[in-house]
């Protein structure tokens, strides 16, 4: 029997897994009250909000897949907001800036996680919003013990706070002071913020689908937007560029946007199919290396050896020059996902890799986007400026680095077969100053842009950054429906590979595959500011055989072995046709919790 940290949980009546325990027993809570995935995934992601401030905010944003019981595929939900009417390039530029702050008010665009979640809600979910926001409410209104992570992020922030940033001080800092780990924490700004919102949509009437759009208009159209427009109005604050600018959201812009339904993307890959979101998110990165990988023999590979580290790291790299030049949003010209993703590109691809580390980024030839791969390759070139300022951040591993943030993940199956994966982030407690009267600070998503016109990055108002947000779903050859995902910034569809690729082609249950030691590359432009590179970089956990790490380095990957159990926070559900369900979620920070019965 092989040991694993945890069991990998099964049952028949649903499961609930996510990055903290606490989410994981609130969604559970809406299964076993009759309600749906939809329902579990609403009051755990809200929960998120609550016990992971440090990772996410009611105002950030949000990608989800969700596949209805029966359903071919799934549907995507983006609850990725766009830029506002005043986030030109041109204003950016005369504001002195060359690349858009990690933090601060300029790096917001319009809140969309709330409006994904509620679009969920209201065409999957079975129970009333009171019933699916309470646990969430509870939590912020009476407290839940702070996480140390939690702890320490506010302490490092708390002269930011207190000199800078005064609206987030009564928030962070109750009774002036930073909270300890572990003691009861509330943030009754944000109970009354959602109190209000409840009582708002049960004005609608006793119609649940009534009281959904309520809430909706409340936030877009009344009070919420009212107090974001009040605050960005006057405000002008410290960011990461180390200077003091404005805001441009405006109550307008809130309430010109709505979330949307979308299509998915697919890939076949050994008789699996795999679906991401569309080229505004990362998800092809993924889809990519699963082209690129379809002719070797990974099932013959070692998956703690090196071929199959190097293989896996290499084709990443490509995978992600592509991600650098060719996703985004589409202006002048459509994005070539079709091309991106065929089998023919991904062959010719993988010949591309070799024997030792590549230190070159590589974007792959395409006819009619030329400009696109220069663009990127003088990018790459460019100084990245000093990482001085306050409140930047990367949602990726808090623990890697002093000075990121991070993600929440959640998956959710229920007794009638429906299925949640969703990735909601933004809106962290270091990335902007707190809203007066909401408790709770903006997002910081549209650090993703770039300064320039003409590329499917450029900033423009009304478009959607190119998010590192991806949430995942499959289907195995036997029907077995699987969600999935991480957080993890740039890193969260490098680890989903190594995942689904130890479920595909080594037989490995979902809690061996979350538990194998992981690995990620830094050869990329990085999403968040400051936007720099790391040629070569590979990090990797110690749980790798001193073999391997030997021979990576040999091959010339400039290797950074980290702590154990330091990497990933991926979780997992499914179910398979018979109706058994499954779970799993990583011990990797000891917070994220997997439930079901």
């Amino acid at each position: 029997m092989t040991f694993t940290t945890r069991p990998e949980i099964s049952g028949t009546f649903g499961m609930v897994t996510s990055t903290h325990w606490l989410a994981t027993a609130a969604g559970m809570k809406m299964l076993e009250a009759g309600g749906s995935a939809a329902d579990a995934a609403v009051a755990t992601g809200f929960v998120l909000n609550v016990v992971e401030p440090h990772l996410n905010g009611p105002l950030g944003d949000m990608p989800l897949l969700f596949r209805a019981a029966g359903a071919e595929e799934p549907v995507v939900i983006c609850g990725q907001g766009t830029a506002p009417a005043g986030a030109t390039i041109d204003h950016y530029r005369a504001e002195g800036l060359t690349r858009i702050p990690g933090s601060g008010l300029l790096a917001t665009v319009v809140p969309g996680a709330f409006d994904a979640w509620m679009l969920l809600l209201r065409d999957h979910g079975r129970l009333p919003l009171a019933e699916v926001l309470a646990p969430a409410i509870h939590y912020a209104r009476h407290g839940h013990p702070i996480l140390p992570r939690v702890a320490n992020e506010i302490a490092g922030m708390a002269d930011v706070f207190r000199t800078e940033w005064p609206s987030s001080a009564p928030v962070w800092l109750p009774g002036g002071q930073a909270p300890e780990a572990g003691a009861l924490f509330a943030n009754p700004m944000l109970a009354d913020f959602w109190e209000r919102l409840v009582d708002e949509a049960k004005g609608a009437g006793v119609d649940r689908v009534a009281q959904i759009e309520a809430a909706r208009l409340a936030f877009y159209e009344g009070f919420v937007a009212e107090a974001i427009d009040d605050f960005l109005r006057d405000a002008e604050v410290l960011d990461a560029s180390g200077g003091r600018h404005k805001g441009v959201l405006t109550g307008q812009d809130m309430a010109d946007w709505r979330a949307s339904f979308e299509a998915p993307i697919p890939v076949d890959h050994a008789g699996w199919t795999v679906w991401k979101c569309g080229g505004w998110t990362q998800g092809p990165v993924l889809m990519q290396c699963l082209q690129i990988l379809r002719g070797d023999d990974l099932a013959g590979m070692d998956p703690m050896g090196a071929d199959f580290v190097h293989l896996v790291t290499e084709a990443l790299k490509l995978a992600f020059a592509d991600r650098d030049a060719y996703l985004g949003e589409p202006n002048a010209k459509d994005l070539p996902l079709k091309t991106l993703l065929s089998a023919e590109y991904g062959a010719a691809r993988r010949a591309e890799i070799g024997d030792t580390a590549s230190l070159d980024f590589r974007p792959g030839s395409l006819a009619g986007y030329e400009d696109w791969a220069d663009a990127f390759r003088a990018r790459v070139a460019e100084p990245v400026p000093d990482d001085t300022g306050i409140g930047i951040g990367e949602p990726t591993m808090a623990h890697l680095t002093a000075k990121r943030g991070d993600t929440c993940h959640v998956d959710v199956v229920d007794q009638w077969g429906n299925m949640v994966s969703a990735t909601p982030s933004g809106g962290w407690l270091k990335s902007s100053p707190v809203v007066p009267g909401l408790g709770v600070p903006l997002n910081t998503r549209a650090q993703m842009f770039w300064l320039e016109e003409g590329l499917p990055t450029s900033l423009a108002p009304g478009r959607r950054p190119r998010t590192t947000l991806s949430p995942s779903m499959a289907q195995s050859p036997d029907g077995t429906k699987l969600a999935f995902g991480t957080p993890g910034g740039d890193q969260q569809d490098q680890w989903q590979l190594t995942f689904l690729l130890r479920l595909i082609h080594h037989g490995m249950n979902l809690q061996e595959a979350i538990d194998g030691p992981l690995f990620h590359t830094g050869h990329l432009l990085e999403s968040f500011y400051p936007r720099g590179t790391k040629p070569g970089y590979l990090m990797i956990e110690p749980n790798f055989p001193q073999a391997t790490l030997a021979e990576l380095e040999r091959r010339g990957h400039r290797l950074d072995v980290s702590d154990p159990w330091s990497i990933g926070r991926l979780t997992a559900a499914r179910i398979r046709p018979d109706g058994i369900m499954s779970a799993a979620a990583t011990p990797r920070l000891m917070q994220a919790y997997a439930a079901g019965r």
